[in-house]
Parts: structure tokens; C-alpha cells; sequence
């Protein structure tokens, strides 16, 4: 009797190899590089991109795939409204704080939204609340490493990560450190960390 392969399917645990680039071909992000690593994920709870995640249906261990991610199945559309003039007292050391900082803001609703500043205008700052790959289409090279079952406990936590994801899609390798502040400050600083790019 013929062993049939393990494909990539919902509740299954994937590790990937991947190299992301623009249009122009210009990669953004690798599992190759300076302190990249694989992709690992269990399938099915949202923690890639949608259309990364429906592109690796059905794939087995060794399996190599472009897979291209429209902007409105990746990260979405750019919305200039993101964009947004804040005065430089609402933030929390307002002299320390350099273009590409990241910060959280935190709705009355307690929605969180990534802000990264793009422009210090003396008292005020500008922040765009855009994912630093909205509106880029997504080109992915993949290569499946291992798919497996994926264990009870390993999809409880998927599945509990994504109840929490709230307003940004996570990846097993999400770096967010959703760090909270002491007192009434409405921004809480996130360094300097770009944004993740595979998840």
C-alpha cells in the first residue's frame, strides 16, 4: 500500500524557507538572512497573510512555490488617513523620539495600532499608521520544509493567538513586545523594530 504524502491543511504544523519580494524583485525579507529564520506556523489561524496562507494548500515537504500575495490579500490598501500629525508632548519622552520609531496607540476601545514616525515637525510628529507593506504586492519563493500534525497544545496556542491578534496579523515569529506603560499616556514606545514581514 502506497504511503500518502502529509499536504498542508488546516490544524497542520509547517516550517518553511521563504524569500519575499516587491514588483520590482527587490527582496524584502529572507529566511537567509541576517537574523532570519523559517517560517514555522500551524495553518488555519490566520498567522500569515491570507493569501499566503490559502497558496500553501495542499503542499508537501520539499515542495517549492512562488506564490504571488495581491496587496489586498496581504497587508491591504495604503490609507493617507493613517497618516496622521500628533503633537510631540503625547508621546512618552517626547525628545528621544527619531524617525522610525515605533509606537502602540491605544483607542478608548482598547484596539492597539502600530505607528511608525515618519517626520519630526518641531512641536508636532508625524506617524503612519499604515503596515510598512500596505499596498505592495507580495511575491513569495517558497520551500516546504516539514508538515506534521500539528499537536493539542499547538493549536490551542494558535488558536488563543488568534483570538488576541487584535489589529496586526502575528507569525510564530512575531517580535511585538505589547509593553504597556505606567498612567494615562496614550502612546507606549516600541523601539526601533521594523514591523515583521512574513506574518
Amino acid at each position: 500500500m502506497a504511503v500518502l504524502a502529509v499536504t498542508i491543511a488546516p490544524n497542520s504544523y509547517v516550517t518553511l524557507d521563504y524569500v519575499l519580494k516587491d514588483d520590482a524583485g527587490e527582496v524584502l525579507d529572507t529566511s537567509d538572512g541576517e537574523g532570519g529564520e523559517p517560517i514555522e506556523y500551524v495553518h488555519g489561524y490566520g498567522m500569515l497573510v491570507p493569501g499566503l496562507e490559502a497558496g500553501l494548500v495542499g503542499l508537501e515537504v520539499g515542495d517549492e512555490r512562488v506564490i504571488l500575495v495581491p496587496a489586498d490579500a496581504g497587508y491591504g490598501d495604503r490609507d493617507e488617513e493613517l497618516v496622521m500629525e500628533v503633537d510631540r508632548s503625547d508621546f512618552p519622552e517626547p525628545d528621544k523620539v527619531s524617525e522610525g520609531d515605533e509606537f502602540v496607540a491605544e483607542s478608548p476601545g482598547g484596539d492597539e495600532v502600530i505607528m511608525r514616525v515618519v517626520e519630526l515637525r518641531g512641536d508636532s510628529v508625524v506617524v503612519d499608521a499604515n503596515h510598512p507593506l500596505a499596498g505592495v504586492n507580495l511575491h513569495y519563493s517558497v520551500k516546504v520544509l516539514t508538515v506534521r500534525a500539528a499537536t493539542d497544545e499547538e493549536i490551542a496556542a494558535a488558536a488563543t493567538e488568534f483570538d488576541e491578534a487584535g489589529e496586526h496579523v502575528h507569525g510564530a515569529d512575531c517580535g511585538h513586545s505589547h509593553s504597556h506603560g505606567e498612567g494615562d499616556s496614550e502612546l507606549v514606545t516600541l523601539g526601533r523594530k521594523k514591523a515583521p514581514l512574513t506574518n
